[in-house]
């Protein structure tokens, strides 16, 4: 299942942030999720009185390494009646890397992010609704995002890396070798998949990254967003994260369920909801790396992610 890359290849430089770009990026965006949102009847909320107020209220941002269930667990969450949810949305999706690196002041970012996500509300009529987000880039951002959105809540999904891993590499994303023609969010975003080093990578091991093997670099993004979530919500106050582990999500749902509608203080409905949507999840992807890798394949995984997953209890 692995493709090596030994070849120096060209790092594509992310397109910058222009007004264009940005006027762009939010007409798309802002469609893309007033589509998603209503092909799910269970999304379709009735507005409020309080339908045109564009404040984000007290915001959720589920984060976590990608194929780590933050979009399962999204959809579970933006089923939940008083609750307007989105999914990685491509105006602050794209902003990410400019807060992260400082090319933006933390003030320009939140009017940016503040703007965006109520031009969402505004756009789905979900003013008064309580703003809900994934995005696993985000994992980078809770420093920032807990400061200029003082009541917000994060929920951090933790999965075995190794089953995060192997479902990543099947995936184009970050492959050497790509389909060609295909194309999705974050190509819109960030140029073309492939194996070039993208911002949240290392600046000292950037030429590294896209000479290893695609599952080395599979295991290495979720190394550096787990690793960015634990170290942000670590400076959080009690009741400002919750930790969800995958394995523990998948096996007990009704228990994840129970201490994720406490944590958010969900009204008696979206515990209901919360809680039927969870046990729709599927069991069947727990353990698959045992069968997927082969021995030099873990070894390779291991040396880039064995340190982190010692440190969250994996063995």
């Amino acid at each position: 299942m692995t493709v090596r890359s030994r070849s120096v290849v060209v790092v594509p430089q992310a397109p910058p942030l222009t007004w264009r770009r940005i006027m762009q990026l939010g007409v798309h965006g802002v469609a893309a999720d007033i589509r998603d949102r209503r092909r799910d009847p269970a999304l379709r909320n009735r507005p409020s009185h309080r339908a045109l107020d564009p404040r984000p209220h007290r915001p959720v941002f589920i984060i976590g390494a990608p194929r780590t269930g933050t979009t399962f667990l999204g959809n579970c969450l933006g089923r939940v009646p008083e609750v307007s949810y989105h999914e990685e949305p491509y105006l602050t999706k794209a902003a990410a890397q400019y807060v992260y690196d400082g090319s933006w002041s933390a003030r320009r970012g939140a009017v940016f992010f503040r703007l965006t996500y109520g031009a969402l509300l505004l756009a789905n009529l979900d003013g008064g609704y309580r703003f809900a987000e994934k995005d696993p880039e985000n994992s980078f951002l809770v420093p920032f995002l807990a400061a200029e959105f003082p009541d917000s809540q994060f929920v951090h999904i933790v999965r075995d890396g190794r089953d995060s891993t192997v479902s990543h590499a099947e995936q184009p994303w970050l492959a050497a070798s790509t389909t060609q023609g295909r194309r999705g969010r974050g190509e819109k975003l960030h140029g073309p998949y492939g194996p070039h080093a993208r911002w949240w990578v290392e600046p000292e091991r950037r030429e590294e990254f896209p000479l290893v093997p695609d599952i080395v670099r599979s295991a290495w993004c979720w190394r550096r967003h787990t690793e960015a979530a634990l170290d942000g919500v670590a400076g959080l106050a009690v009741g400002r994260a919750a930790e969800v582990r995958y394995e523990a999500m998948i096996g007990n749902p009704p228990a994840t369920a129970s201490m994720l509608t406490d944590f958010l203080e969900l009204s008696p409905a979206g515990r209901a909801e919360l809680r039927a949507s969870l046990a729709r999840v599927s069991p069947d992807s727990v353990g698959r790396w045992r069968n997927a890798l082969d021995e030099r394949e873990l070894a390779e995984v291991m040396s880039e992610i064995g340190p982190l997953l010692a440190r969250l209890g994996y063995t």
